[in-house]
C-alpha cells in the first residue's frame, strides 16, 4: 500500500494571517497603498531577482519594496518604521483553524514540513510565535538554493533532502504560483482560498481546493483514506 504523501506547507499567508499587519501598514501609508499591493510586489520582485540570477533575502526585498512604494507616494519612512514592519512580519499569528488542522493531519499519519521564501531564522520565529513550530518535522528555506519559489530548484531541494520522489510530496499553499510550481515539479498540491487568493484557470492545477486549512485537511484525509505509513 502506498504511503501517505509528505505534506510541505508554504508559511506566509498560508498559515499566518497577513491581514493582521494591516493596522501598521495603514499607519505608515495612511491608506495610500494597500498591503496586498506591497505583498504582490514583494513576490513579483523576488521572481524578477531570480530570473536575473540575483538573490536577496526575502525580508530585505520586502523592506526595499516598502521604501519604493513610499517614494511613489511622497512618504518618508524612518528606519524605525522598517524595523517595526519586519518585526510584525515575523510575528504574524496563525489563522484560527491552523493549529487544529495541523494536529488533525498529524494525527491522521501525515508528516508535516514547511518550505518558505523566508530565511530559516525568520520562519522559525514566526512558527515559534504562533505556537506551531513543534508540529513540523523540519523547516526548509529557499535560502539554501538561493532562488525563490516557484523555481524548480526549490522543490528539487526538498526532494533531495527528504530522499523521496516528487510523487511522494504534497504542497499546501494559498498562492497559485506556489501550487503551479509544485504540480509542474510532479507534486500533489492543495490550494487554500485565503482572502484575495484563488485558483488561476490556466497552467497546472491543484488537485484540492479548500476555503481554509481545515477544509483542505478533511479533503486530504478523505483522498488518501486507507493509505498507511511505510
Amino acid at each position: 500500500m502506498p504511503a501517505l504523501p509528505l505534506i510541505v506547507f508554504d508559511v506566509n499567508e498560508t498559515l499566518l494571517d497577513l491581514q493582521t499587519m494591516e493596522p501598521t501598514f495603514e499607519r505608515l501609508f495612511g491608506g495610500k497603498v494597500d498591503i496586498r499591493l506591497w505583498f504582490a510586489n514583494l513576490v513579483m520582485y523576488s521572481l524578477a531577482l531570480t530570473a536575473a540570477r540575483a538573490y536577496v533575502p526575502f525580508t530585505d526585498i520586502g523592506a526595499a519594496v516598502m521604501e519604493m512604494l513610499a517614494n511613489t507616494q511622497g512618504i518618508k519612512l524612518e528606519s524605525a518604521d522598517i524595523r517595526e514592519f519586519k518585526d510584525r512580519f515575523s510575528t504574524m499569528p496563525p489563522y484560527p483553524e491552523v493549529p487544529g488542522a495541523l494536529r488533525k493531519l498529524r494525527d491522521a499519519g501525515f508528516r508535516l514540513f514547511t518550505l518558505t521564501n523566508n530565511l530559516v531564522e525568520v520562519q522559525t520565529r514566526q512558527l515559534e510565535q504562533g505556537g506551531i513550530v513543534g508540529l513540523f518535522e523540519r523547516c526548509f528555506s529557499v535560502d539554501s538554493v538561493k532562488v525563490f519559489k516557484p523555481s524548480p530548484q526549490t522543490y528539487a531541494y526538498v526532494e533531495k533532502e527528504l530522499g523521496v520522489r516528487p510523487s511522494q510530496l504534497c504542497m499546501i499553499a494559498c498562492h497559485t504560483w506556489d501550487t503551479l510550481g509544485a504540480v509542474a515539479a510532479g507534486w500533489e498540491a492543495a490550494l487554500i482560498r485565503r482572502p484575495g487568493n484563488d485558483i488561476l484557470g490556466v497552467g497546472p492545477q491543484p488537485q484540492i481546493v479548500g476555503n481554509d486549512l481545515m477544509d483542505v485537511a478533511d479533503q486530504l484525509i478523505a483522498r488518501h483514506k486507507g493509505r498507511g505509513l511505510s
